[in-house]
């Protein structure tokens, strides 16, 4: 009864206790499978700077053959870090499409690091070479440490780690966070560091590029993360004229993410490529490049996933929202 609705809310310990690795996993792949049988929309994003400091968006869409209808609102609050907050702030919402009631409230802050985290991990199985040994990360920030997690996962060869901070200084809690997996190297020449590693992550506020073109050596992967948002770029130019270049979403790559600088570069989508749509045969002395805009269908999916585990584990709050 319409008097008797209720919605769930589930705030960030809620999310913890049945969110997984597998189910993460498993979300995404649902998600890019949807996406490259076009059976999920993706509408178009929504993406503004504030006169706060931070940046504002929107992303959402829908899949109806499974009734599931939402968006995640989010976006970078750089200042949070003074309040000794995280600046990556996220809440995504799921309603019911025949109604438009909501059903759903929950914080998406872990649910969008797990699955950027997982997207990038989908690439670099996919991508990267097989005999990858060493990976060089820039950043050391929240999602930097879940790409490189992600990587050590889909390579357990990946010997040599190193890393880029902001400053250019050590960042002690950054390494400690893999100790008895690894053991991460600070680099202080950048392109040095490119020019030795088999897999480069880039997961920066995207404020210019990170490195020279010339330091990339053939048979490298990227995985770009930062470039989100119209003006952002991490890879210096001329980079992706030389590459194979795999994205996310065509339209949303060209808009928001590295794409946007040579948005005439030929270019596969992931879903295509994870389903067999379109076929990839990586040679040893490609470059490759994902470029990671993040999709509303990740998020969508994953909050079904997560909006279901609630349920029957019965975990969360439940309000009355009558209508």
């Amino acid at each position: 009864m319409s008097s008797q609705a209720q919605l769930l809310m589930l705030d960030r310990d809620a999310v913890a206790a049945v969110m997984t690795t597998d189910m993460i996993d498993r979300a995404v792949r649902d998600a890019f499978a949807l996406h490259s049988a076009r059976q999920g929309r993706v509408f178009p994003v929504v993406r503004e700077a504030l006169s706060t400091g931070g940046i504002f968006g929107i992303k959402s869409g829908d899949v109806a053959a499974r009734a599931l209808l939402g968006f995640k609102a989010a976006g970078f609050w750089p200042r949070n870090r003074e309040l000794g907050g995280e600046p990556h702030q996220a809440t995504i919402m799921l309603f019911d499409p025949a109604t438009g009631r909501p059903r759903c409230i929950m914080d998406g802050n872990a649910i969008t690091t797990a699955r950027t985290a997982a997207a990038g991990e989908l690439g670099l199985r996919i991508l990267a070479r097989a005999d990858s040994t060493s990976v060089c990360v820039f950043g050391t920030g929240v999602q930097a440490r879940a790409q490189l997690s992600a990587a050590l996962r889909a390579f357990p060869s990946l010997r040599t780690v190193r890393y880029v901070s902001q400053d250019g200084r050590p960042k002690p809690d950054f390494e400690a966070c893999f100790d008895g997996t690894c053991r991460p190297v600070l680099a202080l020449d950048v392109d040095a560091a490119v020019a030795a590693s088999d897999v480069v992550i880039t997961a920066t506020p995207g404020a210019g590029p990170l490195f020279s073109a010339a330091a990339v050596r053939p048979g490298t992967h990227l995985n770009c993360v930062g470039a989100d948002t119209r003006g952002k770029r991490e890879l210096p130019g001329s980079l992706l004229e030389r590459c194979r270049l795999v994205v996310d979403d065509s339209e949303q790559a060209r808009s928001l993410g590295e794409t946007q600088w040579a948005p005439s570069v030929p270019h596969a989508e992931l879903g295509d490529l994870l389903t067999g749509k379109c076929a990839f045969d990586r040679q040893a002395d490609d470059v490759t490049v994902f470029d990671m805009t993040g999709l509303a269908l990740q998020d969508l999916v994953v909050g079904e996933y997560l909006y279901d585990a609630a349920n029957a584990a019965r975990v969360g709050c439940l309000i009355s929202w009558p209508w």
